[in-house]
């Protein structure tokens, strides 16, 4: 049983899992300490004070607080756009420049002239027709 449970955690995905996990957490620390600090502030200094914490509407008496909605919903965008063109648009240019340098490599295979199929540079006989290749 215990065997087992060792096998479970330490397969490669489950500690793949925890590991990025584990960053994930700090990379909010991250952003969100980049939008609090940072973004936040310049906000402010050029548009005012953009806290609605205080803003609120009464139901029935009972107070409904939006502006802390509002908060939330700004900083969520806030974070969503800081991770969209700090983390997404660069990994996707860096993952389309990995494509495109392994598309370019050297060709491992050419066309059998018999046949037309696909046999590695290196054969001398076709594996499909059994023709020899020059």
């Amino acid at each position: 049983m215990l065997k087992g449970f060792r096998d479970f955690i330490l397969r490669g995905n489950v500690v793949d899992l925890a590991v990025a996990v584990i960053l994930g957490a700090a990379f909010n620390a991250i952003v969100t300490s980049f939008v609090k600090d940072l973004l936040t502030p310049l906000i402010a200094a050029v548009a005012g004070k953009p806290d609605f914490s205080a803003l609120m509407v009464k139901v029935n008496g009972t107070p409904v607080m939006i502006g802390n909605f509002l908060n939330v919903t700004i900083s969520f965008l806030i974070v969503a756009t800081v991770v969209y063109f700090g983390v997404v648009v660069p990994l996707n240019a860096l993952l389309a420049k990995v494509k495109k340098c392994d598309t370019e490599a050297a060709p491992t295979t050419k066309p059998c002239p018999q046949c037309l199929s696909e046999i590695p540079l290196a054969a001398k006989r076709c594996c499909h027709c059994t023709q020899p290749v020059t």
